[in-house]
């Protein structure tokens, strides 16, 4: 009797410390998803280098990116090729990317500024986001290109 107590008992602790460790883990995903409102977005270019971006005549679809959670990627179309590569958030909103890819399109009829673009991900340190405006910032200069968040139905 006084052994079957006792492994009740011992069963009613590991329960109890399982439930508080899934607790404690989906408390840190909810609070990773909010200091990271930048992933799983679809981000519009809207100035490059301070000058307002608008599409090409010609251009297939608009310039814009993701970060998508899954295997921290970044994907994303840059005018008139696709993209994509690694990032990683860090703490005071750090964002280096790397390993960076681009498909070979000749587009001679789009007026992009692609290798302008681009060069924002290389440059890129940090990042500062306003509601719905991204900017992607070296140092404590003026932003090296601004986004808008769009949202699909």
């Amino acid at each position: 009797m006084k052994l079957k107590l006792i492994f009740i008992t011992l069963a009613f602790f590991i329960i109890q410390a399982c439930c508080a460790n899934k607790e404690k883990a989906l408390k840190e995903k909810n609070s990773s998803e909010v200091e990271n409102p930048i992933t799983e977005k679809y981000w519009k270019l809207n100035a490059l280098e301070g000058q307002e971006m608008k599409m090409s005549e010609n251009q297939q679809r608009e310039i814009y990116f993701m970060l998508k959670k899954e295997e921290n990627r970044i994907i994303g179309f840059a005018g008139c090729n696709t993209f994509s590569g690694m990032y990683t958030l860090k703490k005071g909103n750090r964002t280096p990317f790397s390993k960076m890819a681009i498909t070979r399109m000749a587009c001679p009829d789009v007026n992009v500024y692609e290798a302008e673009y681009l060069k924002v991900f290389e440059r890129a340190d940090n990042y500062t986001i306003n509601g719905d405006v991204l900017s992607l910032n070296v140092a404590r200069r003026a932003p090296l290109a601004s986004f808008e968040a769009i949202y699909f139905n």
